[in-house]
Order: C-alpha cells, then structure tokens, then sequence
C-alpha cells in the first residue's frame, strides 16, 4: 500500500481533487478535519491554553477563530501550534491508514505537508496547482473574507512552484483544464505503482 499526501496552497482546489479520489474508492483522511476533531480532546485544550492561554477558549473548547487570530501573522506561536498538532495528526493517519490495509494506496489530504516536513512520511505526493489571484478569490467567496487575510495565510506557505517541484505529480487547477482526466491519469500511475 502506498501512502500519498495531496497537497495545495489554499483555495488551490484540493478538497474537490480529495473527493475526485474518494469516488474512486480511495480511502481520504483529511488531516485539517481531524485536526479539528483534535483539538476537542481535554489533553488538546489543556496543551493549547498552556501554549496561548484562554483567551483561545470559548465556553471552555478552542475556538478556530480566535486561535487562527493568534498564530497566522506571528511565525512562532503557528511554529509552537504545528508541533504540537503534526505529530497528533500523523499518529491518526497511522490508525487509518491501517484500517485500510486491504486499499491499493490512501490519501491524506493537508495544505502543509512541506511546511511541516512530513514530506518524508509519503511514498508520492501529489500537488494541485492555482494561480494565487485565482485562488485568493476563492477564498475570499468560500469564507467571506477579506483579502489581506487571504494573502497573510498565503504568506504561511510554501510557494506553488516550489512545491510542484517537489511533488511527484502536479495537477493545474485553473479552470480551464479538467480535473477529472487528471485524477485519472495519476491514479492509473499510483496503482501500476501499487502492482
């Protein structure tokens, strides 16, 4: 069994690639939705109020909200956030991907697989790829938000190019080619791969 991460800068597209696959049949752990599962745990909560105190709480529970406020525009706390959530995450996809043993290869759908350095934990990676004004509107449409808090999100992140380079398939995600024929030729590969 393989073990592929998908990976892409936000609003790149990555989700609808993620369910592309899943109608496949292929197992997708989508690592910010467990992330958040995570965070809900008391042993989180407790790590968290320790790391940034309780004004990230509300009603005694993380809030998303007020804790992207306090680590996306200052690299530390995001730094001090990831390496306490990275390892939480792997350890569930471990557990996954386990239970999907019999699957020719799984997925773990995660924005920052590079940022992260848990590159080395897949066996391919596939990157979808956007232009970042493409993107930024995207964004701003699916969450309501302003542009600036777009780009300081943005600014997170390794650049598109880098990591396409880095990836052993890219999918374009710019509107004008289509996905689906993609997906297929990168999971036609993956399971010649997996033979």
């Amino acid at each position: 069994m393989l073990r592929v991460g998908l990976s892409g800068n936000i609003g790149s597209g990555k989700s609808v690639v993620a369910t592309l696959f899943s109608s496949l049949g292929i197992p997708v752990f989508h690592a910010d939705e467990e992330s958040k599962k995570l965070l809900k745990l008391p042993q989180s909560i407790d790590a968290i109020k320790d790391l940034f105190g309780n004004d990230v709480l509300e009603n005694g529970l993380v809030s998303n909200k007020r804790l992207a406020s306090v680590v996306f525009g200052n690299a530390g706390a995001l730094q001090q956030l990831n390496r306490l959530m990275h390892p939480l995450v792997l350890k569930e996809f471990d557990t996954f991907t386990s239970t999907w043993a019999q699957a020719p290869y799984v997925i773990m759908e995660a924005a920052i697989i590079f940022e992260s350095g848990y590159a080395k934990d897949f066996d391919r990676i596939i990157h979808v790829s956007c232009p970042e004004e493409l993107a930024i509107e995207r964004v701003m449409n699916r969450d309501g938000v302003l542009k600036e808090l777009v780009l300081d999100r943005i600014g997170h992140q390794l650049k598109n190019d880098d990591k396409a380079r880095m990836s052993d398939f890219v999918i374009i995600n710019d509107g004008s080619l289509l996905l689906i024929p993609q997906v297929m030729a990168i999971h036609k590969k993956l399971l010649q791969a997996c033979a």
